[in-house]
């Protein structure tokens, strides 16, 4: 468990301070950086869409496979709406693309 936590750890902090090292800043300019905060919120938004779609998934066909492995009669009943839970979560993280790829057009 320690292993786990200490490699988000490190991958979090090589996210986040990896940015840093490519940041210019205009001369004498203190200016709030739109296009730099829009680009970081396409990131993330793309980075957590992903990951809490993916973890949704997986509880679901795990929840549905545990049902099925104890009635096998259901499995019919079980599998349709397991099908449309899936679709709902994974136009989830289709709508975060849209909004990421919407966000990554006002940068330029």
């Amino acid at each position: 468990m320690f292993k786990k936590t200490q490699a988000l750890g490190a991958a979090a902090l090589t996210t986040f301070a990896s940015s840093q090292a490519f940041a210019q800043e205009a001369a004498g300019s203190n200016a709030f950086d739109v296009q730099g905060y829009a680009a970081l919120g396409a990131g993330i938004a793309i980075g957590l869409a992903v990951l809490g779609g993916t973890f949704g998934q997986g509880r679901a066909a795990s929840a549905a496979l545990e049902g099925i492995s104890r009635n096998p009669g259901a499995a019919s009943r079980i599998q349709t709406p397991m099908i449309l839970g899936l679709a709902l979560i994974e136009s989830l993280v289709l709508f975060a693309f849209v909004i990421a790829y919407l966000l990554q057009s006002k940068i330029g």
